[in-house]
């Protein structure tokens, strides 16, 4: 049977040298196409095979199928002629890959080194579609510079420990950022603080968006779920990864834990920027392990993902903190149950800070603020966001206004003391009031229109009021806020009977926590997953 096979090549290729001449003009430049003069046997024949002409007079699917139609039925001719065209194919497309990226090489006008630069330049989403794209982009997209500032957040849980793994590798002592974790698009209502906190079991119900994950097998999801041990790469290498890492945000990643964090930090020792959003970890612990491993940190937020219940925070950790981590200028704890005192120790003991965000933190009355904006520790204040405090009195509050129009905190550009509940009383915090008689809000913007000014609290009708719009001009990166308006009419505001110039305590001692009741406000967060 095989005789038959060469008699007809033999007799194709005999054809096939009558027409030469015609033939060889249809052929490549040897100069474009260089031929390899030492082939084998078989690659000679197989050449002589692929030189045949598709001609009227000699139809190579006419051929074929004659061929294969001689022979009997129970021959394995067939079963070869499959096996050798499957082979042929796979061939043809791997050498045109080839041309295409031999053609890219020549046709992209960058060098590898400018093209390394752009690449450096992507998000990790683009940076890893450019480098399927030709052998070109994949050689340069693997340069650890490419991976300097790495992205991993997702809407939905996409992104695994191994995944992970390979991008610190990738990038090496050349990490600089990583962003990590569940950031689901939350919309925010009238007069809340729009929490970042979400559970991977809301994610992947929420966002209609994506049919990816609801077809996804228990098994499929997870797979896609970080774990403890997500971090665990930056120690790697005698932890030439995290030495030179400057920023960390860690989003939703329910299952770390304290002692993995604390380990991923130790790693860090030149992070600027500390980002930690709906972790199941310890105010306490994680505050030690900033104080002891980030001497450099200049950015802590810290939202808690059991908002109120987290009560671990010592006084001794807060001067721990301040006297190890002295460069720091924005500090943001929200939804913790934060003491006057504590909170106190820390905005005066950092000298440099300029940003404080204590919002839907609880057991916060304002005490901590008496006497702060003419001391070292916070005149230099420039944004202070105490939105929906649950314990805030109102008589703090108008005791703050009365001393930013006596000249006190100087540098205040942003200012938000907004409570949905509204502000609690001198005597009893169930007790939500508002009395505009006491809160000089009118005067304020008044004497300071270069301030940003927010007030909003609920009418008698539950709406809110809209009590001010003032426009500011600042530099600074502020949180996502809600416009207000000025109201005129509704609001009266008269100078405060009390006022900052007697410093009564340093907030709510120790022996002082006993008198508040401490309100434990019902949670929308769901389990784990049952894995």
């Amino acid at each position: 049977m095989d005789s038959v096979v060469l008699h007809s090549v033999s007799a194709s290729s005999a054809a096939s040298s009558s027409s030469s001449s015609s033939s060889m003009a249809k052929r490549p430049c040897p100069s474009q196409n260089p031929r390899v003069d030492n082939l084998s046997d078989v690659e000679r024949l197989l050449d002589a095979f692929l030189s045949l002409s598709d001609l009227p007079s000699l139809s190579l699917d006419l051929s074929f199928e004659r061929l294969l139609q001689s022979v009997p039925s129970d021959s394995d001719l067939i079963d070869r002629a499959l096996k050798m065209g499957s082979l042929l194919l796979d061939a043809a497309k791997h050498s045109s890959r080839k041309r295409a990226s031999n053609h890219n090489s020549l046709a992209w006008p960058l060098p590898p080194d400018l093209t390394i630069k752009v690449f450096s330049m992507l998000d990790t989403q683009s940076l890893c579609h450019a480098s399927a794209t030709c052998s070109l982009f994949s050689k340069c997209a693997k340069d650890p510079l490419c991976y300097a500032n790495l992205d991993l957040t997702t809407l939905v849980p996409k992104v695994n420990n191994a995944v992970v793994a390979t991008m610190i590798q990738r990038a090496g002592k050349a990490l600089r950022s990583l962003k990590l974790g569940v950031v689901p698009g939350a919309t925010t209502s009238l007069g809340s603080c729009p929490p970042f906190v979400c559970t991977i079991r809301n994610a992947i119900v929420d966002v209609s968006n994506f049919s990816w994950n609801d077809k996804r097998s228990r098994q499929g999801r997870e797979s896609s779920i970080l774990t403890r041990c997500c971090l665990s790469p930056l120690s790697g290498d005698c932890g030439a990864p995290g030495a030179l890492l400057r920023k960390l945000h860690l989003y939703n990643i329910e299952r770390m834990d304290n002692a993995s964090l604390g380990a991923a930090l130790s790693a860090c020792p030149s992070l600027l920027d500390l980002e930690i959003v709906g972790l199941h970890v310890e105010l306490r612990q994680t505050l030690m392990s900033v104080s002891a491993n980030c001497h450099l940190i200049e950015r802590l937020f810290f939202e808690s993902s059991k908002t109120g219940r987290d009560d671990s925070l010592k006084a001794q950790t807060c001067f721990e903190l301040v006297n190890n981590c002295p460069h720091l200028t924005s500090l943001s704890l929200r939804g913790f149950k934060l003491h006057d005192c504590k909170v106190r120790v820390l905005v005066k003991g950092f000298r440099k800070l300029k940003y404080v965000d204590f919002s839907t933190s609880y057991s916060i009355t304002g005490n901590f603020l008496r006497n702060l904006g003419s001391c070292n520790g916070g005149n230099l204040l420039e944004v202070l966001i105490l939105r929906d405090c649950m314990h805030l009195k109102e008589m703090e509050v108008a005791r703050l206004l009365t001393a930013i129009l006596a000249g006190d905190f100087k540098f205040l550009v942003h200012l938000d003391i907004s409570n949905r509940e509204g502000l609690a009383s001198e005597a009893d915090w169930y007790h939500r009031c508002y009395n505009s008689s006491i809160m000089p809000i009118k005067q304020v913007l008044e004497a300071r229109p270069d301030m940003c000014l927010v007030a909003e609290y609920p009418s008698a009708e539950g709406s809110y009021m809209e009590t001010f719009d003032a426009d500011m001009n600042s530099e600074i990166s502020l949180p996502s806020q809600l416009s207000s308006h000025t109201s005129d009419g509704s609001i009266f505001m008269s100078t405060s009977e009390s006022s900052y110039n007697s410093d009564q305590g340093s907030g709510n001692e120790d022996g002082q926590d006993a008198n508040y009741v401490i309100y434990e406000e019902s949670s929308d967060e769901t389990d784990f997953l049952s894995l």
